[in-house]
């Protein structure tokens, strides 16, 4: 496979079956440095699989994925682990923030993995904190802020590696409208400005509407609905 000029992921023709159920039959799509793309579907049609396929969490039964020009399919697992906590970030439903730990510990979680100091990863925590507009909560633990401080929180936990592909799924679904819009808008501004691509996973058009493109998912194919500008 010869990736699109210019792009950073590209996936073509995945196939993924669980038993006898066919998730993905063929699905795929590039995506640009700096471009947010929404992939959309309604429940079931492959959508979140996909998703983890991109990501190099589940290995597809067929097809190919190019991440900067190497083929994720023959990574070792460590190296795609590897990825995972430097190249790639992540931000789910219900933000998966650990209890026990306060937030700004939360958000510099990826750096200590990686091995950088606790003061210098707490550091660079609450200054994406004070991006996300949370920094007043670093002490506070998950249990204790509002569902849309904990979604602000799980998206500085996701951009503090300053990830070159971030993997949102359902970022807002578990959010009212408002705190959902706030999020969104800087979920998108802070990714752009760090020239990050966005997946974005979701069934809502007005979440949708933060992406520059839009990839719809239904019976595990994929097609790409160009916006008209």
């Amino acid at each position: 496979m010869t990736p699109p000029p210019g792009s950073l992921l590209t996936a073509e023709n995945l196939r993924k079956a669980y038993g006898p159920t066919l998730a993905l039959d063929g699905a795929g799509f590039s995506i640009h440095p700096g471009e947010v793309v929404a992939v959309m579907g309604p429940s079931g049609s492959g959508k979140s699989t996909l998703l983890h396929c991109l990501a190099g969490i589940v290995p597809p039964d067929s097809g190919s994925i190019l991440y900067d020009g190497a083929d994720l399919a023959t990574m070792s697992d460590a190296r795609r682990s590897a990825l995972r906590r430097s190249d790639f970030g992540f931000v789910f439903q219900f933000g998966q923030l650990v209890p026990e730990l306060t937030c700004v510990e939360n958000v510099a979680l990826p750096l200590r993995l990686n091995g950088t100091s606790r003061k210098e990863a707490e550091r660079a925590a609450l200054a994406w904190m004070q991006r996300l507009e949370v920094d007043d909560i670093g002490r506070k633990r998950p249990g204790e802020v509002s569902g849309g401080q904990g979604q602000r929180v799980a998206v500085a936990r996701a951009l503090v590696t300053e990830p070159r592909v971030l993997f949102a799924d359902e970022p807002t679904g578990a959010l009212d409208s408002l705190n959902g819009e706030r999020v969104m808008e800087l979920l998108t501004d802070a990714a752009r400005s760090t020239s990050a691509a966005v997946v974005l996973v979701t069934h809502e058009a007005r979440v949708a509407a933060y992406s520059d493109r839009e990839i719809v998912v239904r019976d595990g194919k994929s097609r790409d609905m160009e916006r008209a500008v």
